[in-house]
């Protein structure tokens, strides 16, 4: 049994090119130019994500939230293998510097007004480092992010609150960590390196002052338990309101407050 992707219907990847830094910049700063509201939106995939898939996750979740500017994607690499997790660990560490790089020159030199940011999973490690370290050396760009969402952060937990949190309240830009106790990819994050991972929910959840946590448990997830944050539409519709109207958690739709050590994070009703 074979399948075809149909263009009409399916994100497919049909071309891609190679542009040198200075015609990407160019290219990118007429699409912003003509864009409504001179938005872009900024992707950084996780653990086990090739190239095309990366791309058309970006584009997917592009057309999912009506997104009115630009979107790109930061394409690290992974070996886009399942059992190739400490390898990735490898590679994501080695493009940290690479993605503070590419998003220095996207803050400064893109025309872009409002820069709305999303990582997922490993992806978070080297953007929330690169958010702490531009917070402190390049805090005139960083007022240019509109919005940072954090989907299932495969980050230690206690690193994520002693040492990025901190660095994160700096930004001044809004910062959404969606968690899930169903994440089956953090539970072997969290079998491999003894800890508690900073998306997950549960007992380990995550709340600190100036980061709304939201509990994504309640939606339904892929078979390894870890795209929910684009796989269902209840999560995207969250995202929609959160990117579109800048609604914050108490006055979206479906999340219910918890309050946990006089401190607040929000759970996706049943």
């Amino acid at each position: 049994m074979q399948f075809h992707e149909d263009p009409s219907r399916d994100v497919v990847l049909l071309r891609t090119s190679i542009l040198s830094a200075e015609a990407f910049a160019t290219t990118l700063r007429s699409e912003i130019q003509i864009s409504s509201n001179k938005s872009m939106l900024v992707f950084v995939h996780g653990y086990n994500v090739s190239f095309a898939d990366a791309a058309r996750r970006t584009a997917q979740m592009t057309y999912d939230l009506a997104f009115p500017g630009v979107a790109v994607f930061f394409s690290w690499p992974s070996q886009n293998q399942l059992l190739a997790y400490t390898l990735d660990e490898q590679s994501i560490e080695w493009a940290q510097p690479h993605l503070e790089h590419f998003l220095r020159e996207l803050l400064n030199n893109s025309s872009a007004d409002n820069i709305y940011l999303i990582a997922h999973s490993m992806g978070n490690r080297a953007l929330t480092k690169t958010l702490v370290s531009l917070a402190g050396s390049d805090p005139q760009a960083v007022q240019r992010i509109k919005e940072v969402i954090l989907a299932a952060p495969d980050v230690d937990a206690d690193v994520f609150v002693d040492q990025i949190a901190p660095g994160l309240a700096k930004l001044g830009a809004p910062v959404t960590l969606y968690a899930s106790s169903s994440d089956r990819a953090l539970m072997m994050s969290k079998k491999v390196h003894g800890g508690a991972r900073a998306g997950e929910s549960g007992d380990h959840i995550v709340v600190v002052n100036g980061i709304e946590t939201v509990d994504a448990s309640n939606a339904d997830t892929d078979l390894i338990g870890h795209s929910y944050y684009g796989d269902r539409r209840s999560i995207l519709a969250d995202m929609f309101y959160l990117v579109r109207n800048d609604t914050r958690a108490a006055q979206r739709f479906g999340l219910k407050s918890i309050t946990l050590k006089n401190q607040t994070y929000w759970l996706f009703e049943k």
